[in-house]
């Protein structure tokens, strides 16, 4: 099972190599991996909502990205969606905005962008313990 309890991690059955080069949108099922470059959207296809995406440590994608599950090594040049789990590594650059189910950042990791999870619209407005509103 994965992190949230309610499916396996799909398999990762496609790979953009290093020192491969798209330039168009990429559709994919299930998992991808880039360890080269796309200039173009990379989307997960399929409305079940179990899809992984693994940006490489060389990779670089210049476009938007959506999936499910995202892990990012590499640099992202737009915005992104994540379904679920949004990994940030310590070499991961993204400059776009960011929305998320849950989020995972590591130290190192940079986003130039708006980091916003997909529910904030859900979340009551916080209230501070000493506002004298009471």
């Amino acid at each position: 099972m994965n992190w949230m309890g309610k499916r396996k991690t799909p398999p990762i059955r496609s790979l953009i190599g290093e020192g491969t080069v798209v330039h168009g949108s990429v559709l994919f099922g299930e998992g991808l991996r880039i360890d080269g470059e796309v200039h173009g959207d990379v989307t997960a296809s399929g409305g079940d909502g179990n899809s992984i995406l693994v940006v490489g440590e060389k990779a670089t994608v210049r476009g938007r990205v959506s999936a499910a599950h995202v892990i990012v090594n590499g640099a992202i040049d737009g915005p992104v969606h994540c379904e679920q789990l949004l990994e940030l590594h310590p070499k991961a650059r993204v400059v776009g905005d960011v929305r998320y189910e849950l989020l995972e950042m590591h130290p190192g990791a940079i986003v130039e962008g708006e980091l916003r999870p997909l529910k904030s619209a859900d979340k009551p407005a916080l209230k501070l313990a000493a506002s004298n509103d009471a």
